[in-house]
């Protein structure tokens, strides 16, 4: 069996894949654009440079794979940025299995740019396993984390929704699972969330009682919610326009849905967002 290629391998879910794939015995190439950071974070595999945008790092970051893990650039948001890549896919003939990293819904969904991206893996004929997970419980722990951290507050724009949020970790291990048993998954999906769905006022009662300080969810306005990211935070327009698109999903009941197929794959549960509260709790210090 040949090597299975991690693109976007320092991310949240990618680092996660590398770890557990490298666990079950599997060779594996950890791919991105800084290759001397993922050689530190790896010192034990093999490092390649890897941009979706340059199709000349494609044939070396390929050879003597013949499984991938593709995890979309959150700044990449036309789907036909990818397509080159998939397209060197399908001429690589020796393809096992295309892990796609998608999202919870996007099936019937074709707004996000998901939903093309799993339609051009189907098309090329390749054999695919796309995994939909529901929102990262590691969204809290990142890119809301400031307004914990400095003002005991969560900024997020969905009102009373509530979401099945399922721990990165819990998805990095599932898709290492489908990489390495690649025959078994070919030309599936799986939809995998917590084992649970709780509102963002849970999220902060949980917060306030494992970090022992009282957190508030504000409930703002999604126009207030993404002027403040774009404003005050100073995160990038194009990826506030994708956040409030995926939380105005999430406030029209899109994240809601509670699946077994994490459990039905791994054997065991996905980790409750207590647990992992405790298990970062550095993270909002």
């Amino acid at each position: 069996m040949g090597k299975i290629l991690v693109s976007g391998a320092s991310g949240n879910v990618g680092r996660y894949v590398v770890k557990y794939a490298l666990a079950a015995g599997q060779e594996v190439k950890a791919a991105g654009t800084d290759v001397k950071r993922l050689a530190k974070l790896f010192p034990d595999v093999e490092a390649v440079e890897f941009d979706f945008m340059k199709p000349s790092t494609f044939v070396s970051a390929l050879r003597d794979v013949d499984r991938v893990f593709i995890m979309r650039p959150p700044h990449l948001g036309n789907p036909k940025d990818l397509k080159p890549f998939i397209d060197a896919l399908q001429k690589q003939r020796s393809i096992q299995l295309v892990s796609f990293l998608s999202l919870m819904g996007v099936e019937k969904n074709p707004v996000p740019p998901h939903h093309k991206i799993e339609k051009y893996i189907e098309q090329a004929g390749l054999p695919y396993c796309h995994i939909r997970p529901s929102f990262f419980m590691q969204n809290i722990s990142g890119v809301h984390a400031f307004e914990i951290q400095h003002f005991n507050r969560i900024v997020v724009p969905v009102k009373h929704a509530v979401t099945s949020f399922i721990d990165a970790e819990d998805i990095g291990e599932l898709t290492a699972r489908v990489l390495c048993d690649a025959p078994k998954h070919q030309n599936t999906s799986y939809t995998i969330t917590g084992a649970e769905a709780i509102d963002y006022w849970e999220v902060a009662r949980i917060l306030s009682e494992e970090l022992g300080r009282r957190i508030v969810y504000t409930n703002p306005k999604p126009s207030f919610a993404k002027k403040y990211w774009i404003s005050v935070r100073g995160l990038e327009k194009k990826y506030c326009t994708v956040m409030g698109m995926l939380y105005m999903m999430t406030r029209c009941k899109g994240a809601k849905k509670v699946t077994t197929d994490f459990e039905e794959v791994m054997q065991k549960k996905p980790k409750s967002f207590r647990q992992f509260v405790r298990d970062n709790a550095e993270a909002w210090e």
